[in-house]
């Protein structure tokens, strides 16, 4: 409205300019030729300059608004460019928008799903917890039940509360990972040390520029390969290997195991969250996508490589310290 308000005034102008003359010099004939075509060529123009805004600026944003009322209500369809764009600048201002919108329908279905995951993983132990705990409440004082029977559903119930005390940690950890990203320092050499202290079975060997500054805080580095060692020393390795080679801004991180290694089914599933081959002994399924997720926040990335035979090899890369 407003555009077509400026247009009206821009139309009546010259209009009223010639009125204002002519009222000046107390012009009372009628308009000459000259006078008349000017008002025509001044009225075509403004209907020129209308359809040039109506098509350029007006009917973008018009659709654009249409678009975002669309999204709103849940329309994906909405997210496809539009059809005309107009200038210049309402193209990229259209664009990035719908990008954004993007990004946000994609992250609304994202929580969605990991929603339902986290109700899932809770349920089933809350579940036994429960089963176990009423059982013991019913038994019955003049018949009941075996000592060991008893202290068998004690036992569910405190490796139950256990696997829930893993998955809030695992959970916080995920969240850690998807905050932006805080500033900090490591080293290989240094993440190695800790990794060897906390796996005493796994024998943690690292080689090459393992002292080149990593633009990661070292909790941050820890947890993405203390996931990965967590897996290879359940999966029975007794090495891990870390070689690092370092380039102009980044060092690509060579992690590999000698444990059983991933089959080939399983080779597109390990970075979705809840994906375990070990849920029957407290596996959580989210070491890997906290690992993707701290690295991702840390502009890193991580892929898992063939493995030459027995165990299994990734390749990290990391910001170097500039």
């Amino acid at each position: 409205m407003i555009v077509y308000s400026v247009l009206l005034a821009v139309m009546a102008l010259p209009v009223t300019i010639l009125i204002w003359f002519r009222a000046v010099e107390g012009d009372t004939h009628y308009l000459a030729a000259s006078e008349l075509g000017a008002l025509v060529i001044a009225f075509l123009f403004t209907l020129g300059v209308a359809y040039v805004l109506t098509r350029s600026v007006t009917g973008p944003i018009e659709a654009l608004i249409g678009r975002t009322e669309e999204i709103a209500r849940g329309g994906r369809a909405a997210l496809k460019p539009l059809e005309r764009y107009g200038t210049r600048e309402i193209a990229s201002l259209s664009q990035s928008f719908l990008d954004l919108a993007g990004e946000l329908v994609d992250r609304t279905d994202y929580v969605r799903s990991f929603a339902a995951h986290v109700c899932h993983e809770l349920k089933s132990p809350l579940t036994a917890i429960r089963g176990a705990a009423e059982l013991l409440i019913d038994d019955d004082t003049e018949a009941p039940m075996a000592k060991a029977q008893s202290r068998r559903f004690l036992e569910n119930i405190l490796a139950d509360a256990e696997r829930l005390d893993h998955l809030l940690v695992r959970l916080r950890e995920l969240a850690q990972a998807e905050l932006p990203a805080m500033k900090g320092k490591t080293s290989i050499a240094e993440v190695a040390a800790e990794l060897s202290r906390r796996f005493e079975g796994l024998k943690v060997i690292s080689s090459g520029d393992v002292e080149t500054p990593i633009a990661m805080p070292q909790e941050a580095l820890a947890i993405a390969l203390a996931n990965i060692a967590e897996n290879a020393d359940q999966h029975g390795a007794s090495k891990l290997k870390l070689a690092a080679s370092s380039g102009e801004r980044t060092l690509a991180l060579l992690v590999a195991d000698d444990g059983a290694g991933i089959s080939e089914g399983n080779r597109a599933l390990i970075f979705q969250p809840f994906f375990s081959t070990r849920r029957e002994s407290g596996g959580t399924g989210m070491g890997l996508a906290i690992t993707q997720a701290m690295l991702a926040a840390h502009g890193g990335t991580i892929r898992l490589l063939d493995s030459d035979g027995r165990g299994t090899r990734f390749e990290l890369v990391l910001p170097v310290l500039k």
